[in-house]
């Protein structure tokens, strides 16, 4: 018999769906500050913003994936937004949430591969889909949000020959 493992996902909206990383890739969860913009990021890169003395750069998926913001409604405050900051291969990435949800506990077979498409991104960038509460939460893949070369462009580790 298969060994049923559970997983961690730290879940939080993005226009209207529910989205979810392993909890294992997140660092933490912060409030929405103030971000300085970084000239010539690629236009999804808000900008950057100081977490004790660490300078974290900052992506807007909305902008990433063409979503829509989750619609303000009367049981929301400006505190229900912020950043997640993630922990992609030692690098420290915050991207903007609409939301944050909860923690939830994840069997692995319950994890179904992606449709073709959901709300703009692609399936390349989604690990699976997991049916709950009769809704669908999307589990990122972080690894696959950022290649190499963009990690390199938004930390600005790249190496400008003149």
């Amino acid at each position: 018999m298969a060994e049923n493992t559970q997983i961690q996902l730290v879940t939080f909206q993005l226009g209207g769906e529910i989205y979810g990383v392993d909890i294992m890739d997140v660092k933490e969860i912060v409030k929405i500050v103030p971000v300085r913009p970084i000239p010539n990021a690629p236009y999804y890169v808000e900008g950057i913003f100081t977490l004790r003395s660490e300078i974290i750069p900052v992506i807007n998926l909305h902008k990433r994936f063409q979503l829509k913001k989750m619609e303000i409604t009367d049981d929301m405050t400006e505190d229900d937004g912020g950043f997640v900051i993630l922990n992609i291969d030692g690098n420290e990435i915050g991207i903007i949430i609409d939301r944050v949800a909860r923690v939830v506990t994840i069997n692995t077979d319950e994890i179904q591969p992606p449709p073709q498409m959901i709300s703009g991104i692609g399936t390349e960038y989604i690990h699976g889909v997991i049916r709950q509460d009769g809704n669908y939460l999307i589990m990122l893949d972080i690894r696959r949000l950022f290649n190499a070369n963009e990690l390199q462009r938004i930390l600005g580790e790249d190496e400008e020959t003149a």
